[in-house]
């Protein structure tokens, strides 16, 4: 089971090590859960917690391309957090970095997402727009 928090209004998904192989059942719960969170969480902001994932590959991005867009169609998105080096090697690669935020703490993807939410309500929108707009500091310093 992957543990689920709130923290400043945004849904918080920490990923453990079940989901860094390519058990198909793991892999279902995930999708399961992720495509779930990113239609119920309200408002629709998700940080996702990487820091217990040392392992990605095509089938766990293809859940985390479906939980964005499904996120995206909410007027959300989600960024992701303590990424270990091959997976953020993996999300680098596909250029998926340019999609979602990558953030060195949680607490950094946190205040990223609160700080789009509030700009969203003094703007008058209706949500992040597809997440490329959130502030990226640790993909950017680090090329």
């Amino acid at each position: 089971m992957i543990p689920a928090t709130r923290q400043n209004d945004v849904t918080v998904l920490e990923m453990g090590p079940a989901y860094d192989s390519l058990d198909e059942t793991a892999l279902d719960e995930l999708g399961s859960l992720l495509l779930t969170t990113a239609a119920t969480a309200d408002p629709p902001f998700v940080v996702l917690d990487l820091g217990g994932t040392d392992f990605i590959g095509s089938l766990f991005i293809e859940v985390l391309v479906r939980a964005w867009k499904r996120l995206t169609e909410r007027g959300g998105t989600f960024v992701l957090c303590c990424v270990q080096p091959f997976c953020e090697e993996v999300i680098k690669t596909t250029q998926l970095d340019t999609l979602w935020g990558i953030f060195p703490t949680r607490e950094q993807a946190i205040r990223s997402l609160h700080r789009s939410m509030v700009r969203t309500d003094v703007a008058g929108g209706s949500g992040a727009d597809t997440g490329a707009g959130v502030a990226r500091p640790y993909a950017e310093g680090r090329r």
